[in-house]
């Protein structure tokens, strides 16, 4: 039997020999970004300095849509962007940060669609560094050279949303031990500056210490050891929001709840010169003019392709990725679980989250829909494919939510699946004056909004006062928000709440609310932690949750939270985390709205039964009633 030393031996020169064949050396092949343009300077400053102002608040719902109707065919926007996902609000950021005049508009609210529904990943891609060595493709090679420059940089953009999260992948036999060592090592080599922290090797025993739950045998082998990596990790929609504010607190002009009907033509050229809008809440349409409109989509972006050119070809091949979550014994504090090969080929994940357990698998073919459901059969898969691999009793009725998102995959005519599919992005002009952006992942949402802002500025011959800053700029919240922060919250405050009869009373504010509002909200957690003080609004939405009224609150002032599922999913992750729980929240969280935004009755009701509605797509089971005692 081979020792662990030399394995590791054996490991390197495989290591060595892969490394030498498929970069031939040549790792100074990723992308050498200067800081002197992108990080520092007058109008960096500037820009940092408005996104960060402790006492800034973005501009009301009506101060925006005022914008956007008063961007006339004299005076247009620069930038018209049409989506308000990752890329999307990206784009805005980037382009408005360039001194542009910009303004986005979403059809249901920013993060509503794929965004939301990731896998909470943030990636250099492990699979395709592995069909570059294979395939000896440099492609493939750049993807993953790519993605890691763009990992470290999220991660360091929003430091209290992202953190760099241990993977464990189990090995039953010592050639997968070799394999996934040598592998994962490459990983490292090629991460460079930019590595995050070294993988190791561990002992079966030790792997069991390190996750209790891993099964010691699986189909008829024993478990040989792991070897643990680590990746970026995520509260992808709190993202993607702290995204679309920053863009905002910058000078963007962003509408969540507004849709575009139809494309405005110069006669003369044919060229797009704007949009009609329609304000989803208040029925009422406008116009907007502008230079240049971005088509980011996501998986909608043939329709608003269309809109354009009734017979334009379609772009995207819409796969979807099915997630479901479990309580958190599944899997212990900090550490993950990836299968990079179960019975049918795919990876199944099975990671911590938010203080629950989120597993998944990756791409299978789908129907594009705007509320996509998983099947049963999926979630099934799910739970079968990690039960190989755990000694507890992996069980249907403890799935607290399921949901699906699907990717926006750019279609290459020759591939035969969804996994030979580049996922690379894509930028095309093919309408004068509808840039459209599509592809690629969460991870290179900022180097993709950079591309589609470079093609905007050809295409409407712009003239941006300065390059894209987007590279080192930390999102709001982020500047200066230190892992120890929440200890401000825990000692300065107190959580007012209002009892059943209505007296207020004083309550801790535990370290589990302090650690929540800390990450969720950055260096502006404070100004929750003083409305939960200040207006009694302390009390937890719901049982074995952080959660806190005040949020609600806030986000209806500070962040576009202008419905109840706009807070359930996308502001908080309730709906994600645990769909009964969201359910029982609500009526709390409609009177909360409504006191904010002056809702009648009849409003009132529709939010309840919307919310129902989109509740009953994220397929927990009924029976699944997990309290860990954290109240």
């Amino acid at each position: 039997m081979f020792s662990a030393t030399r394995l590791r031996r054996i490991g390197a020169a495989a290591l060595v020999t892969a490394t030498a064949a498929a970069v031939g050396g040549s790792i100074i092949l990723s992308p050498n970004i200067s800081s002197s343009d992108r990080g520092s300077g007058p109008a960096f400053e500037a820009v940092r300095s408005r996104i960060n102002d402790p006492h800034a608040t973005v501009p009301s719902r009506a101060v925006q849509e005022a914008a956007l109707i008063g961007a006339s065919q004299a005076n247009p926007l620069d930038i018209l962007i049409v989506g308000g996902g990752a890329t999307g609000s990206g784009v805005a950021l980037d382009a408005v940060t360039r001194g542009l005049r910009v303004g986005l508009v979403e059809r249901e609210d920013f993060s509503s669609g794929t965004s939301s529904r990731s896998t909470k990943l943030i990636h250099g891609g492990v699979r395709y560094l592995e069909k570059a060595v294979f395939n000896l493709d440099y492609g493939q090679l750049k993807l993953v050279f790519h993605a890691l420059e763009e990992r470290k940089q999220v991660i360091e953009n929003a430091p209290h949303l992202c953190h760099a999260l241990p993977c464990m992948t189990p090995c039953f036999d010592w050639f997968e031990v070799v394999y996934y060592w040598a592998g994962l090592k490459m990983y490292d080599l090629v991460a460079g500056g930019r590595l995050l922290h070294l993988s190791r090797y561990y002992s079966a025993k030790e792997s069991i210490d390190l996750f209790p739950t891993l099964a010691k045998k699986g189909k008829d082998r024993n478990l040989r050891g792991t070897v643990v990596y680590y990746d970026g990790q995520m509260n992808d929609s709190r993202v993607n929001v702290g995204l679309a504010c920053s863009a905002a607190l910058a000078g963007a002009a962003v509408l969540n709840h507004a849709e575009v009907i139809s494309f405005l033509k110069d006669e003369a050229t044919g060229r797009i010169i704007g949009a009609r809008i329609r304000d989803n809440f208040l029925g009422k349409e406008f116009d907007t003019y502008a230079k240049v409109v971005v088509n980011a989509a996501g998986p909608f972006c043939d329709s608003v392709r269309k809109l354009a050119h009734k017979e334009a070809p379609s772009m995207i091949c819409p796969s979807s990725g099915v997630h479901i979550i479990l309580p958190d014994y599944y899997s212990p504090e900090g550490m993950g679980l990836i299968v990079p090969k179960t019975k049918d080929g795919r990876v199944v994940f099975m990671l911590p989250w938010l203080g629950r357990t989120v597993a998944g698998t990756t791409d299978s073919n789908t129907v594009i829909t705007p509320l996509p459901e998983p099947h049963e059969n999926e979630i099934q898969f799910i739970l079968d494919a990690i039960s190989d691999y755990l000694s507890v009793k992996v069980r249907r009725t403890d799935v607290l939510s399921a949901w699906s998102g699907i990717r926006p995959l750019a279609i290459d005519p020759s591939a035969k699946s969804t996994e030979s599919i580049s996922r690379d992005h894509v930028v095309c002009e093919d309408y004068p004056g509808l840039v459209t952006i599509t592809g690629g992942k969460w991870t290179t949402y900022r180097s993709m909004a950079e591309d589609a802002v470079d093609a905007a500025v050809k295409s409407g011959k712009l003239s941006p006062t300065n390059g894209s800053l987007t590279h080192k700029l930390k999102l709001m919240g982020g500047e200066g928000w230190e892992p120890s922060s929440f200890t401000v919250l825990a000692q300065q405050y107190v959580r007012m709440k209002k009892t059943y009869g209505g007296k207020v009373v004083p309550g801790a504010m535990d370290t589990a609310a302090a650690k929540h509002l800390s990450h969720a909200y950055g260096t502006l957690a404070e100004r929750v932690a003083a409305i939960a003080q200040n207006e009694g609004l302390g009390k937890k939405l719901a049982h074995g949750y952080p959660f806190i009224e005040a949020e609600v609150a806030y986000c209806a002032r500070n962040e576009y939270c202008e419905s109840a599922v706009d807070f359930i999913a996308r502001r908080s992750r309730l709906a994600f985390l645990d769909t009964d729980a969201a359910g029982r929240a609500l009526p709390r969280i409609i009177e909360i709205l409504a006191a904010e935004h002056n809702w009648d009755k009849s409003r009132q009701k529709q939010e309840s039964e919307k919310a129902k509605e989109f509740l009953e797509t994220f397929k927990s089971s009924k029976n699944a009633q997990f309290y860990d005692g954290k109240h």
